[in-house]
């Protein structure tokens, strides 16, 4: 063989075993996702991944929502946060690797959850145990009840009960203020439209708030109760709807004379139309949701239309009692609305939009 040959043999070897070496290196480096994860955790309780919102004011508004994104995605831990990291759980996500670490807060348990996209940290937080709803909300008698109250309802309104009588009753005062009821629906289902539009001209804005939203959810506990199936999801949303949407932020506030209802459902309205704008969201999946938002922001009118009613019957003189009588009843009208939107939205989410 020719000293060339040689030469250029020995010099193929180097360069296959330079790659080989480098490739062992690589390999050597590479992390999985778990230990990506693992030290992300030690540097977020570090306060390395912190950020102070504030520093979005004065930028520009691409810099601005870039600074928003990663405050939101993350939201420094709570205090007296314990991680357990040798007990990593890894689930593969649509946005992503999902690895949760066993975590309390205090006596209250939960897990922090870590998502990485491309072996890239996007998001951590904490997630308490069963979220902010009580566990009896998940229980099977809980579940029981909830049918036996949602077809008692319905059979109830056929015949001459109580429920049938409160029924007529709530439907007698829209139709006695009729134009107050014609023009709230306007209003109020008019600002939705508005901030749908509105949507358009920052689509990235509206990702951002759904990514709040979302996170709020997980928070709730929303989330997982999809787990449950049909029934257990239905009940959650009807829950957390009827406690938190219409009772808390438009019955509680309506007994101010109506006022503050409408001020706080008027402001719901337009978050609610920008962030659900078709803009940012799959159009068939828009459209399934599209009975979701008619019958379930129609149980908030009703609710905020009952303040109004009790205004109006203080203004002519009937007296607080017969105002405060309105609102319950229309408050009633709006459960029954909250109990129908929930069957629905529960059967939307697990099989329409999956």
């Amino acid at each position: 063989m020719s000293n060339v040959k040689r030469r250029r043999l020995t010099a193929q070897s180097l360069v296959w075993l330079l790659a080989f070496g480098l490739w062992l290196s690589a390999m050597g480096l590479a992390q999985t996702p778990t230990e990506v994860a693992r030290q992300a955790v030690q540097d977020w309780q570090a306060g390395k991944y912190q950020i102070d919102p504030s520093q979005a004011l004065g930028k520009t508004p691409e810099e601005a929502i870039r600074v928003l994104e990663r405050s939101i995605a993350f939201a420094s831990p709570p205090p007296n946060l314990s991680v357990n990291l040798a007990e990593p759980q890894t689930q593969q996500t649509p946005s992503g690797t999902l690895v949760r670490f066993p975590a309390t807060v205090g006596a209250q348990g939960g897990e922090v959850r870590v998502t990485l996209r491309g072996g890239e940290v996007t998001r951590i937080a904490f997630a308490p145990q069963g979220g902010l709803l009580p566990g009896w909300v998940k229980s099977p008698v809980a579940w029981a009840l909830f049918i036996a109250l949602s077809l008692g309802w319905l059979l109830a309104l056929r015949g001459n009960t109580g429920l049938a009588l409160w029924w007529r009753e709530g439907w007698a005062l829209i139709q006695q203020y009729r134009r107050t009821y014609i023009g709230l629906n306007i209003a109020l289902y008019g600002l939705y439209i508005l901030g749908s539009v509105v949507a358009y001209a920052e689509p990235r804005l509206v990702k951002l708030l759904q990514e709040m939203v979302g996170g709020a959810l997980e928070q709730v506990g929303i989330g997982g109760a999809a787990s449950a199936g049909p029934l257990g999801l239905a009940l959650v949303i009807f829950y957390w709807n009827l406690t938190r949407g219409l009772l808390l932020t438009t019955a509680v506030p309506g007994l101010a004379l109506g006022i503050p209802a409408l001020l706080i459902n008027g402001l719901r309205y337009f978050i609610f139309g920008f962030a659900l704008s078709p803009v940012a969201i799959p159009m068939a999946a828009f459209v399934a949701h599209i009975p979701t938002l008619i019958i379930e922001l129609q149980a908030y009118i009703l609710g905020t239309f009952g303040g109004l009613v009790l205004l109006n019957k203080v203004l002519q003189g009937e007296g607080y009692r017969a105002g405060l009588r309105a609102l319950a009843l229309l408050v009633y009208l709006g459960m029954f609305f909250l109990l129908i939107g929930a069957w629905y939205e529960a059967f939307e989410v697990l099989y329409l939009v999956r």
